[in-house]
């Protein structure tokens, strides 16, 4: 059978639309945005979003490459980071601009590194040996100091603290990469590395803190013989725990906190300008990222505060790049990607749910039924369902985060005991202001910080704030925000919470 042919037009920007034409279906999304760039010379990077003509030509992310039609719609959508960093005003330059310290995330095959030229040219005959006699190879202390010192380093390249698992993994890359190391007592071959390895790191981070390195030095100074006031070691630990990649960078060389003071002055003086000159505020935000950073996690200051000294996060798109600085993915891309390609199977199975009997069901129901009387149900609005039926479907109550304000009856929305939630503003409410809002606010320890037009929107950012300010998720919603953060955003930490758990093993379940 012959191959048959793709046709694509490609929505480059608001005004050049251009046709390509494939012969075969492109093995992967990667692909395609590589064709693309390629043939029509592009220098930025982008993702891919195209007309679905299962729902009226509305645009849906392309993550699967088996989605896209042999008759497309294509639109290339800039990446946040490159596209807030395209201006009218080229000649703005700032010399001390750094990208943060880390650009990877811990790999899911760890890559073992290269030792010094003596441990690999004994290792390469190690390993010959091994294949041949099954002897196993005998180290000096030198030798095995060398290998643990070099692992040390490359795991500290991905993360600071490793956890038990990511270590076992490591421990299992070296034996897998040599053989001749596997140890002959040990029931896996390498518990003994994975040992030597944990110890080996806490000494690399005592050297590291030593060196004034601050993501490690911030925990240093515990409670000693020679220190007894201070707190014991083992309590308020500052380090990573939603899989964040740049936690509490250093400062840029040559700067320091008077320096970087002086940036922030001019970030809170270009914030209040009416208009705003944003390539000049990404820049100074990224130039003052670990000064922002060493505030949020070791001062403890209160939201206010922090928005008061940081105006700049009342801003969309440094929202964005400030989590993606922390944790190297595309908050809104990465997020809206996910969300609408799972949102079909969510769909059915809250349905399912909603059939059934139960406190749950009747939630289910009775919200469902309001989204089936909408009329024009877009993007948009089934974005919506799913966030708001997810909390119900994992039997959270959502009453003190979801809040409502009817701007013709109230002169002030009932917003002061609510730490992190959203508000839908409108002049009329009804059972689906949530769906078509007026506009939708986020709201930070009873304050308003910013509004969007759609659930969906405030939603992600407001989980974005979380992750710029360092904000716990509120208890009574830690099941839906655990799901958006370890299954929508893949920010995995190896933990799911059972009900999380539960509905991420449905969702992928084949039918």
């Amino acid at each position: 059978m012959a191959a048959q042919n793709f046709l694509l037009h490609v929505h480059i920007s608001s005004d050049i639309v251009r046709k390509m034409t494939l012969s075969s279906r492109p093995e992967s999304v990667n692909e395609l945005k590589t064709m693309i760039k390629e043939k029509f010379k592009l220098d930025f990077d982008f993702n891919l979003s195209y007309e679905d003509p299962d729902f009226d030509g509305q645009l849906c992310s392309l993550v699967d490459i088996e989605e896209l039609p042999q008759k497309a719609v294509v639109k290339a959508v800039r990446s946040e980071i490159d596209a807030s960093s395209v201006a009218s005003d080229d000649t703005i330059t700032l010399p001390h601009v750094v990208t943060p310290d880390r650009t990877e995330r811990w790999p899911y095959v760890f890559p073992v590194p290269t030792f010094s030229y003596e441990v690999e040219l004994i290792l390469g005959e190690g390993n010959a040996t091994r294949e041949k006699t099954g002897k196993t190879l005998k180290l000096s202390r030198g030798q095995k100091h060398d290998i643990l010192e070099t692992l040390a380093a490359k795991m500290h390249s991905f993360k600071a603290y490793p956890n038990d698992k990511e270590v076992s993994k490591v421990a299992e890359a070296l034996i897998t990469k040599h053989p001749c190391l596997k140890e002959p007592g040990s029931q896996t071959g390498w518990y003994g590395w994975k040992n030597s390895l944990k110890f080996k790191m806490g000494n690399y981070r005592t050297k590291l803190s030593r060196a004034g390195f601050h993501e490690v030095a911030v925990n240093c100074g515990k409670r000693s013989r020679n220190n007894p006031d201070k707190q014991a070691p083992h309590t308020n630990i500052k380090r990573p725990k939603r899989a964040e990649v740049n936690f509490l960078p250093n400062f840029p060389i040559g700067e320091d906190m008077a320096s970087l003071e002086q940036l922030r002055l001019q970030i809170l003086e270009e914030v209040k300008k009416s208009d705003k000159n944003l390539v000049l505020i990404m820049k100074l935000m990224q130039t003052t990222f670990a000064l922002r950073r060493k505030e949020v996690i070791t001062e403890n200051l209160p939201v206010g505060d922090i928005l008061e000294r940081w105006p700049a996060f009342k801003i969309e798109s440094q929202i964005c790049s400030e989590f993606h600085k922390i944790t190297n993915v595309n908050l809104k891309n990465h997020f809206y990607a996910v969300l609408d390609q799972h949102a079909p199977r969510l769909q059915s199975l809250f349905r399912k749910k909603a059939a059934r009997t139960g406190k749950v069901s009747e939630v289910l129901s009775q919200l469902f039924r309001i989204y089936d009387l909408q009329e024009n149900v877009d993007i948009h609005v089934r974005r919506a369902a799913i966030l708001r039926a997810l909390p119900t479907y994992l039997q959270e109550d959502d009453s003190n985060f979801l809040k409502t304000w009817d701007v013709e009856q109230s002169d002030e929305p009932d917003i002061d005991d609510v730490p992190l939630g959203l508000l839908s503003i409108s002049g009329n409410s009804t059972d689906a202001t949530f769906f078509c809002p007026e506009k939708i606010a986020v709201v930070l320890e009873g304050n308003i910080v910013i509004d969007f037009p759609t659930l969906a929107d405030a939603f992600v950012m407001l989980f974005g704030l979380t992750y710029a300010l360092d904000l716990s998720y509120p208890k009574e919603l830690a099941n839906t925000f655990d799901f958006t953060q370890k299954v929508l955003m893949g920010l995995e930490d190896g933990k799911l919470r059972p009900r999380v758990l539960s509905l991420k093993n449905e969702l992928f379940a084949v039918e």
